[in-house]
């Protein structure tokens, strides 16, 4: 696995990394929220350990921006010392997977980041490169192509496209794409509009073939133009 420990306590971070290295896998460390966001967002990693209190920004708000911000359903360990229920509860209810209180013994944060990766789905097939028409995604390098020229697309217009593209020629209802990008949390009404025109811009709006039909009163379809209307 790779793994993304956001954690301001150096001993701590410095245990769990070099225990987590131990075990194989590939580590990354953050000392603040904000430079954990950024490495969370520009990254793709196969779980993040996130502590609740951190300097820059809290835990709480790092994970909800990654979520409904960024787009990412990367498993997230969220680990604090707080420990009441209204402490877990909000960490779940801000997108976090699972929750530990510390001290948490080294040997079950990497067994509870094994069960989310598994819970993750089939990483073999989240990694197969898909093609519509002339559009390509490769997912295990996160890279959009046209033919021959690249497209680089922020988090929520990419995911987007990722649910299209796994499901074409299908037509997606919107409610199916929300709860993909972002769960329970639903944005206003206008915010998938507004992805999918973002979208719509950076993959159609520069070539002759338009591949997003947009189906009213339905939802969104990714299709080659040979194909005719439904």
């Amino acid at each position: 696995m790779r793994v993304l420990i956001i954690e301001d306590n150096r001993d701590l971070a410095s245990n769990m990394f070099d225990f987590l290295e131990a075990k194989g896998h590939v580590v990354d460390a953050a000392g603040d929220g904000i430079s954990g966001m950024h490495l969370a967002l520009v990254n793709q990693y196969d779980a993040i350990v996130l502590d609740l209190m951190l300097p820059g920004m809290d835990g709480i708000t790092l994970c909800r921006k990654l979520r409904e911000e960024g787009g990412k359903d990367t498993p997230i360990l969220m680990i604090t010392a707080r420990d009441s229920l209204e402490d877990k509860i909000a960490g779940l209810e801000a997108g976090a997977d699972d929750y530990l209180v510390k001290p948490a013994e080294l040997r079950e944060v990497e067994l509870r980041l094994r069960v989310l990766f598994r819970r993750g789905g089939d990483h073999t097939q989240k990694q197969k490169k898909m093609t519509v028409d002339d559009l390509s995604m490769d997912p295990f390098t996160c890279s959009v192509k046209r033919g021959n020229k690249s497209i680089d697309l922020p988090p929520i217009p990419y995911k987007i496209l990722e649910i299209l593209m796994a499901r074409s020629p299908q037509v997606v209802n919107r409610e199916d794409i929300e709860h993909v990008v972002w769960g329970e949390g639903r944005p206003d009404s206008d915010s998938l509009r507004a992805h999918v025109h973002l979208l719509r811009e950076l993959i159609d709006k520069p070539f002759e073939r338009k591949l997003l039909r947009t189906m009213r009163g339905f939802g969104y379809q990714l299709v080659s133009p040979d194909v005719p209307d439904q």
